[in-house]
């Protein structure tokens, strides 16, 4: 008796192009048309659709791209923004087609069997999903295959791809087109590409045409799973079995959590309960499930997919995002009343071997020891009594360091990168003093020294004067002179710095405002 042939799981990704851009206008409420940069260490990540018109590009330095549009308008990176502003677009796919999987901002997918016998065909499901994205404001792109990598290509192109096509669809695509995505690739992935390239294979196909010895032979573990998906092999389906139940977290929230700080850090303290388990069970975690219930009853969930295991803080990264989304009325529906329960569900788990430990300076086991310890410092003293140095931009030492609460996304208050004129030059001094002390410089007639308009000295600094003591000048630095904020009266601030070396091997940073000379920092 012959058996027919099983269906492929067909799978439905949904983009939307350029989100980091989207949500970046959203948030500084800019019209569509604005040509908008996205930049992180001064290179253009992301980019509408105007901009692109004007010639910036992805890869981009900051001012290049500026010279080519002068009305662009340039944002810093930001997950957090961008992962907050797509729980709207989210919420309202999930209203048409429940069983959405996040793999990024700006990418979901969900099995295609429901929506497509709900909607009747593979078309008028893609048209519907298309229609509720738009109703939030957003464009998408929506895309259908076999497996789950060809649906998320297919989407980039708008397609739909008929089932058992996916290799031949993917054969055509520069091999490039293999790390385009970054939520389905490890980050060797870029590495293997380009040695692919080097190698003189310049589309999928070519690379597909290798037989799984020939890849394994010769490349990485990461090639042998590129490989696989040039070859259009079927992956495991967007909802899997169930995880048994003593990997599951829960944690009562009394009273109940109706801010979003308030649940970040629980969310925190519940990311480090599960890792624990997961380390304990020697698995790691790719696919999560973030639910919440409020005190009326109310329940809130969200699967996250991700390429590589899980870690604790990009799980409590995705919690705060989920949440943020949810409390601050972004998504659908908004909670009419606090949080009493958040839970954290592994769906899909692998070896933990996978998940690789750093040596030196990444996610090791003195590291993850730490993070645990400083999180039950958060617990006794509260969220902000532990911070983190993150570099800003600023012209001062104390204005290029800003604190943020250990757990929350390290964005700076402004670009590092930037050119800052009359910025101190390197090194830093080793403490800058929160409170400056006033200190005399004065030259060898003992007149004192100061700055003029024109930003020079008046004279030589001889001898420096703090408090009882005093100490001869036997070398200086500057002046750097600083006018910032002439355009507003109330902010403006006239000040220039100057480094002296002292008798003794001592080094000072000071700064001449209009009461004189203050002690800034202090060189080691």
């Amino acid at each position: 008796m012959n058996v027919p042939a099983q269906a492929p799981a067909r799978v439905v990704a949904v983009w939307c192009p350029d989100w980091p851009a989207v949500a970046a206008a959203a948030s500084a409420e800019l019209p569509a048309t604005t040509p908008i940069a996205v930049v992180a260490a001064n290179r253009v990540i992301a980019c509408s659709a105007t901009a692109r018109a004007a010639g910036v590009r992805r890869g981009l330095r900051r001012r290049e791209a500026q010279a080519r549009c002068p009305e662009l308008y340039v944002a810093q990176s930001d997950p957090d923004r961008d992962a907050i502003r797509f729980e709207s677009v989210v919420s309202a796919i999930d209203a048409v087609a429940p069983g959405v999987e996040v793999l990024r901002s700006g990418l979901v997918v969900l099995a295609a069997r429901g929506v497509v016998r709900w909607f009747g065909s593979e078309e008028t499901a893609a048209e519907s999903l298309v229609d509720a994205v738009a109703a939030v404001g957003v464009e998408c792109q929506v895309g259908i295959a076999d497996e789950l990598s060809t649906a998320v290509l297919a989407a980039r192109r708008g397609t739909l791809v008929p089932v058992g096509a996916g290799a031949g669809f993917l054969a055509p695509l520069p091999i490039s087109e293999l790390a385009v995505e970054p939520a389905l690739a490890a980050p060797e992935r870029t590495e293997t590409v380009d040695l692919l390239r080097r190698l003189g294979m310049r589309t999928i196909g070519t690379f597909a045409a290798l037989t799984p010895a020939e890849v394994a032979s010769r490349f990485g573990s990461d090639a042998v799973a590129a490989h696989r998906s040039a070859r259009g092999l079927p992956e495991r389906p967007p909802s899997g079995r169930a995880i048994p139940p003593d990997l599951v977290v829960e944690y009562p929230c009394d009273p109940p959590i109706d801010r979003v700080d308030a649940a970040a850090f629980a969310g925190r303290t519940l990311a480090g309960l599960l890792h624990v388990r997961l380390a304990a069970a020697g698995v790691a975690c790719t696919r999560l499930l973030v639910a919440a219930r409020t005190g009326n009853g109310e329940e809130h969930s969200r699967t996250w997919r991700c390429a590589e295991p899980l870690t604790p803080d990009g799980t409590a990264d995705r919690v705060r995002w989920q949440l943020d989304g949810w409390l601050t009325g972004r998504s659908v529906s908004r909670p009419t009343a606090g949080i009493v329960m958040l839970r954290l569900e592994p769906v899909e788990v692998v070896a933990s071997g996978a998940l690789q430990l750093g040596l030196w300076g990444g996610v090791g086991d003195e590291d993850e020891r730490a993070r645990r310890a400083l999180v039950r410092v958060q617990g006794l003293l509260g969220g902000d009594a532990v911070q983190m140095g993150v570099l800003s931009g600023g012209r001062g030492p104390g204005e290029r360091v800003v604190l943020v609460p250990v757990g929350d996304e390290a964005v700076p208050a402004s670009d590092p990168d930037a050119p800052w004129p009359g910025r101190l030059p390197p090194p830093a001094p080793a403490m800058v003093l929160h409170e400056p002390p006033v200190v005399a410089l004065d030259d060898e007639s003992g007149a004192p020294v100061t700055v003029t308009e024109r930003g020079v000295l008046d004279g030589r600094p001889a001898r420096l004067r703090w408090g009882s003591r005093s100490w001869t000048v036997i070398g200086w630095a500057g002046p750097w002179p600083v006018d910032e904020y002439w355009w507003d009266p109330a902010s403006a601030r006239h000040v220039a710095r100057l480094q002296v070396l002292l008798d003794g091997s001592r080094a000072l940073l000071v700064i001449y405002g209009a009461d004189g000379w203050r002690v800034e920092g202090v060189y080691d």
